[in-house]
């Protein structure tokens, strides 16, 4: 398969084949060899907007039993709505079992998020990915709880040769993934597009791009391939089923300033000047 070298801002770019186990297909991604620290260059306070158990932003202040009622919440955007309740009617009890044993490995996972400014709701990519178990290997060579290919992992920090191959360490694997998320959450500031390029390579969402003339993701994913559709609904479906509403990772750059304009705008028609300014000392913005 063609390799491209490029130069970009004194980086030498490092071609190499990322895909999600589930894709099957190869696809030639290029990344920069960045260092950790350029990684979080973009850092945002993301738990400042994470929800409660009814879908609530908590950067809002307390609320009373009426306003609660009329309060903008987190939607699921009805593209993915049939997908979503099929599929889970279809495998909620195999993602119980999961869930059963999601708690040590989601911690770890949460910690090094944390340390990479990355949403903890992104711990559910390796649920699609991998199912939480480390032994999968994909037909095409991805392995490990990220299902990181060969070249990927290398270009991530990690070990993979006839000695070695630290895709399959959970916590060495999870900080490559950390790496990889966060350099295509820079390229695309957007969590949608930042799951689709894990399992397309940010090649294919950067030419539906090109060809649909927008960077929402339910405007674009036609363009996509259909493997990568569906992978992003399945994040989104056991984002749902872990959670029971979505985030912002759940949601699209434009749907998510629909959300934050929503909560300002019943900020500002509903609650007093006081605690306006409490809702608005957590930054409303991504």
């Amino acid at each position: 398969m063609l390799k491209k070298k490029l130069h970009k801002a004194g980086f030498v770019i490092t071609s190499f084949l990322l895909m999600a186990a589930a894709s099957g297909k190869m696809d030639p991604v290029s990344f920069p060899v960045v260092s950790h620290d350029s990684l979080l260059k973009k850092e945002t306070a993301y738990t400042d907007h994470a929800f409660d158990s009814t879908g609530l932003c908590i950067c809002m202040p307390e609320l009373s039993a009426s306003q609660k009622e009329n309060a903008p919440r987190v939607f699921l955007a009805e593209p993915a709505r049939q997908f979503v309740t099929t599929h889970l009617q279809e495998n909620g009890t195999y993602y119980g079992k999961i869930r059963q044993k999601s708690g040590p490995i989601f911690k770890m996972i949460d910690e090094i998020f944390s340390a990479n400014a990355i949403p903890a709701e992104l711990r559910y990519l390796a649920v699609v990915e991998s199912k939480l178990d480390n032994r999968i290997v994909s037909s095409a060579g991805a392995s490990g709880l990220w299902q990181l290919m060969p070249q990927a992992a290398r270009s991530f920090g990690l070990r993979v040769n006839g000695k070695a191959d630290e895709r399959k360490n959970n916590y060495k694997s999870t900080v490559a993934a950390a790496r990889c998320i966060r350099y295509l959450h820079n390229l695309f500031d957007d969590w949608l597009l930042t799951v689709a390029a894990y399992n397309a390579g940010p090649g294919r969402v950067q030419t539906a791009i090109k060809k649909s003339g927008s960077r929402d993701f339910w405007k674009l994913e036609k363009f996509l391939p259909a493997e990568t559709r569906k992978h992003v609904r399945k994040f989104i479906s056991v984002h749902y089923f872990f959670e029971g509403h979505g985030s912002l990772v759940t949601m699209s750059h434009e749907e998510t300033s629909r959300h934050i304009s929503a909560v300002e705008a019943f900020c500002g028609n509903n609650l007093n000047p006081d605690s306006l300014s409490l809702s608005r000392s957590a930054p409303l913005s991504r």
